[in-house]
């Protein structure tokens, strides 16, 4: 039990470090792994519970540069999407299966990440079908991964390319948003665990730790090399996660 914690612990104190480092990557690094030693379903509370403490942490120093109207639409798609993410994990989240689509959806975003480009400056918006897919995208992703962040990076991004105090603050109230809408479905459902609570309170030392560590060294560390090692170890751990999941 205790060196299942002391894991649990470094898995989340790197993806909290990278989180705050970088900007991104607690998700990512987190269900690289946690599933190698839970299901998914455990794994995405776990995940989306911690990830709710550090975007409420984040959101409040930011709100004074929340567009809300920006955040109508994408949000509202989103929460649709998680309600279906829920009935996904609900249902399925014990599947051996989930962690091969888990493990291919990893991968496909550390492409991403090494192959996108910033967005152009004179880049048009579309402010209607673009924020509803992306919404469904990464509310169902996000739902049932806890890894849906890039839908929304990617709108926001292109929304917000000059202004990055509004880029995070809106992209924070999002996370808050959806992920209290994840922890409400499951908890009315039953799918919280007093183990669970242990593991939570494990995790939330270590996310406060590792998150103020990445910050205190934000501009010691360049955050490209950051970036480039965290893809690597998330590509590494999905692959192992596919591999694990199949024999």
């Amino acid at each position: 039990m205790i060196l299942e914690l002391a894991i649990i612990f470094l898995i989340l104190l790197f993806g909290s470090f990278i989180q705050g480092v970088s900007g991104f990557g607690f998700g990512l690094i987190a269900m690289g792994f946690l599933p190698l030693m839970f299901t998914v379903k455990e794994s995405t509370l776990l995940v989306v519970s911690l990830a709710l403490v550090l975007s409420v942490s984040i959101a409040l120093q930011l709100f004074k540069h929340i567009q809300w109207r920006s955040l109508l639409i994408i949000l509202s798609a989103a929460l649709v999407g998680r309600v279906g993410g829920f009935f996904v994990l609900h249902h399925y989240g014990e599947l051996e299966i989930l962690k091969i689509f888990l493990g291919v959806f990893l991968l496909c975003v550390v492409i991403y990440l090494f192959r996108s480009k910033p967005p152009k400056p004179d880049s048009k918006v579309n402010g209607t079908w673009l924020p509803i897919i992306l919404g469904l995208g990464g509310g169902l992703i996000g739902g049932v991964f806890a890894v849906g962040g890039p839908f929304f990076v990617f709108y926001f991004l292109l929304l917000f390319h000059n202004n990055k105090y509004a880029y995070s603050a809106n992209l924070q109230v999002t996370f808050v948003m959806t992920a209290i809408m994840t922890v409400t479905l499951h908890g009315v459902s039953g799918d919280f665990s007093l183990d669970f609570l242990g593991y939570f309170l494990v995790g939330l030392v270590s996310v406060l730790v590792g998150s103020r560590l990445g910050v205190a060294l934000f501009t010691k560390l360049s955050q490209q090399n950051i970036k480039k090692i965290a893809g690597i170890v998330v590509a590494l751990a999905a692959a192992n996660l596919m591999v694990t999941a199949l024999l």
